[in-house]
């Protein structure tokens, strides 16, 4: 079932629990999941727009534990965290991910990223699965669509750079 495409983002409920965003990148695969796996680049795109990372740590390897808070342009901060459960460079990542505030239950999903090689373009997929359909439906209803299509577009920004430099 789509839930709604633009020209960059498709968005999927391929289940009941899961929300799927795909995007492809015209970057190297390596490069975005460099971005995505290491702080120093993670610092420079992950959150909405006009948000920033005060926090973020990342222990690559099965096992290994991340974390991150995002300020919001209100101030507000937001902390997630997660434990990783597989790592295929280039390739994959599975982690578990919390947002990590116990006002609303820090709901908890687990992540699946897949970087796919398709005619010299990168496929990016991110998959989302959560415990039960209300879970997934509180949050989409809390405007993490948006957010996710945002946070895709400044990885693309943010790659480019590393590609481009000014």
């Amino acid at each position: 079932m789509l839930a709604t495409a633009n020209h960059e983002v498709t968005v999927a409920l391929p289940s009941d629990r899961e929300i799927e965003f795909t995007r492809t990148f015209a970057r190297p695969r390596h490069l975005l999941f460099d971005a995505w796996t290491q702080p120093e680049h993670l610092r420079q795109w992950m959150g909405c727009e006009g948000s920033s990372l005060t926090l973020c740590e990342i222990d690559l390897r099965p096992g290994g534990q991340w974390r991150r808070v995002m300020r919001m342009p209100d101030g507000s901060e937001h902390p997630f965290h997660g434990v990783y459960r597989e790592i295929v460079p280039n390739e994959r990542l599975v982690y578990t991910e919390c947002y990590d505030m116990p006002a609303i239950g820090s709901p908890e999903w687990l992540t699946t990223v897949l970087f796919e090689e398709v005619d010299g373009l990168t496929k990016l997929t991110h998959s989302i699965l959560h415990k039960s359909r209300e879970v997934r439906d509180a949050h989409l209803q809390a405007g993490m669509e948006a957010g996710t299509i945002q946070i895709l577009n400044r990885l693309d920004a943010h790659v480019a750079s590393i590609t481009n430099p000014a």
